[in-house]
């Protein structure tokens, strides 16, 4: 609480990477299960070790009150095979976003979810079980995924490939069901590059924080692309520690 007093804790599964409030004040973070979910438990013995990433609904009271496999909703809506399973991180989910307010394109208490190691944004509807979009496009192993207005998303681009380009800041349009990049010249002068992790907010005057894990820096542009401040996370002798799920209060 707000005098460090431990209120409680929750050690069910393995939580991992963001944690997110929804419409109605629930708690949303990744997870590894364990014993394995319903159907991965059937095929498993066949393949060995393998992380079962699920999306994990807990109240405020720490109790878990919704849980499912993310392999299993791919699984279910025919989106991959059971080969998917020889893999053991072939999910790696690293973003839950809960819908708050209804649009044309999605309901509230809907998730997006960013898979990494799929390079894929999914909407899932969990009230139904439903997949509502699989949205593949021009990013690879992204990280953080944000409803930004009624019809768009922003994608943190890691970009990781061989080309070693800068990481991106996509918005993906729902109505015209097309791609853009946000401040991508300024970020390429910037040299702004993380292999893992990282994220993007945009603020409500239209300004953009990005924060570069790998080299521990954030840096905000303004809504014209200026660059107002950037921070190197770096102690007295120099060197740099990394920075994680960095947020403007």
């Amino acid at each position: 609480d707000f005098c460090s007093n431990l209120v409680w804790i929750n050690q069910e599964e393995i939580f991992h990477h963001s944690k997110e409030l929804d419409y109605q004040n629930n708690l949303w973070v990744p997870g590894q299960i364990y014993p394995f979910s319903k159907y991965i438990s059937k095929v498993k013995s066949l393949y060995g070790s393998f992380q079962d990433d699920a999306i994990i609904k807990l109240n405020l009271d720490g109790k878990i009150i919704f849980k499912k496999s993310v392999s299993e909703i791919l699984l279910e809506n025919k989106k991959i095979g059971e080969n998917l399973l020889l893999h053991k991180d072939p999910i790696h989910l690293n973003d839950i976003e809960p819908v708050l307010s209804d649009s044309k394109y999605w309901k509230i208490g809907d998730v997006f979810l960013s898979l990494r190691n799929q390079s894929v944004i999914l909407h899932y509807r969990p009230s139904t079980n439903e997949l509502i979009n699989f949205i593949k496009g021009p990013f690879f192993q992204q990280h953080d995924v944000d409803i930004i207005s009624s019809k768009e998303i922003s994608i943190f681009n890691n970009n990781n490939n061989l080309m070693k380009n800068n990481s991106e800041v996509l918005i993906y349009n729902f109505e015209n069901q097309k791609f853009t990049k946000k401040f991508n010249n300024q970020l390429k002068e910037s040299n702004f590059h993380t292999y893992s992790q990282g994220l993007s907010q945009f603020l409500n005057d239209g300004s953009l924080l990005v924060e570069e894990h790998n080299h521990g820096r954030i840096i905000l542009f303004n809504s014209f692309g200026q660059k107002e401040w950037e921070f190197v996370n770096k102690d007295k002798n120099g060197d740099i520690g990394f920075v994680n799920w960095s947020r403007v209060i």
